[in-house]
């Protein structure tokens, strides 16, 4: 049994960097499904007691470089709305139907609300937030459903915005530096 166990979306993020130095990461492909999937998994195969995740996210709030540690997710893409809930609301979930707060960990990282969706996100979100991911909510919500702590520290690579998809790209490598610098912190 282990005290924690590194989860990310893709090896993009992570460049092979945390492997060369024989840290063990947990992949969980893109997406809330393949990330509550994935979560579940190595929660139930590791024991852990913290999961920490890792990760690439869009901002139009935070300057592009910057790790920031992930106070709340909310979902920006439940909507529910024409059936009279609140954008980003689940109905009938009577434990998490909206933001999923987190126990901030690092005193030195700005904080920022996390909307979590299944789309690639180019414009502003419906629901409040300052950076946008497609995997943590879903984490979040299966951490808290198994009593598992999550921290989730995001590396900013693009504006979410028009040329979002190119910026993430072209950011990974540094991404990849800044997170693995950040992961060595904690021995």
């Amino acid at each position: 049994m282990s005290e924690h166990a590194l989860i990310m979306a893709l090896p993009n993020e992570s460049k092979g960097l945390f492997e060369a130095q024989g840290i063990d990461v947990h992949y969980s492909g893109i997406g809330k499904v393949n990330a509550a999937f994935k979560a579940f998994e190595v929660i139930q195969n590791t024991g852990c007691k913290t999961l920490l995740n890792l990760g690439t996210a869009g901002s139009s709030h935070f300057d592009a470089h910057a790790l920031v540690e992930v106070s709340h997710f909310v979902q920006r893409d439940m909507d529910v709305s024409p059936l009279g809930f609140d954008v980003g609301l689940t109905p009938m979930d009577q434990h998490f139907p909206g933001a999923i707060e987190l126990e901030p960990f690092f005193d030195h990282l700005p904080k920022g609300i996390c909307g979590t969706g299944d789309s690639f996100e180019t414009g502003q979100p419906k629901v409040p937030c300052q950076l946008v991911d497609m995997e943590g909510y879903a984490l979040a919500k299966v951490c808290k459903k198994l009593g598992v702590r999550l921290i989730s520290v995001k590396y900013i690579t693009d504006g979410a915005n028009d040329t979002a998809h190119l910026d993430w790209e072209e950011n990974l490598l540094l991404g990849a530096k800044k997170l693995l610098f950040l992961y060595q912190m904690l021995k």
